[in-house]
């Protein structure tokens, strides 16, 4: 058996998959951490998450923008 089925399954969780793409955004991961989240989050809740964070991030610099040049 592979690492990787011996592992628990735990339940898929949104603030998992955020904790992931902040993660991802920051450019900092260990590898053990990302085989977890590769056993506990959906790959539709990192795209839902990572979408949800890019805006949010592309509309607080929009923010800082509007704010520093007003």
């Amino acid at each position: 058996m592979s690492h990787l089925e011996q592992a628990p399954k735990a339940s898929p969780s949104l603030l998992r998959a955020f904790v992931m793409v902040a993660w991802s955004f920051f450019g900092i991961r260990k590898s053990s951490e990302h085989r977890q989240d590769l056993l506990t989050v959906k790959p539709l809740q990192i795209v839902i998450v990572g979408i949800v964070c890019g805006l949010l991030f592309v509309s607080f610099l929009a923010f800082v923008v509007n704010f520093v040049t007003s």
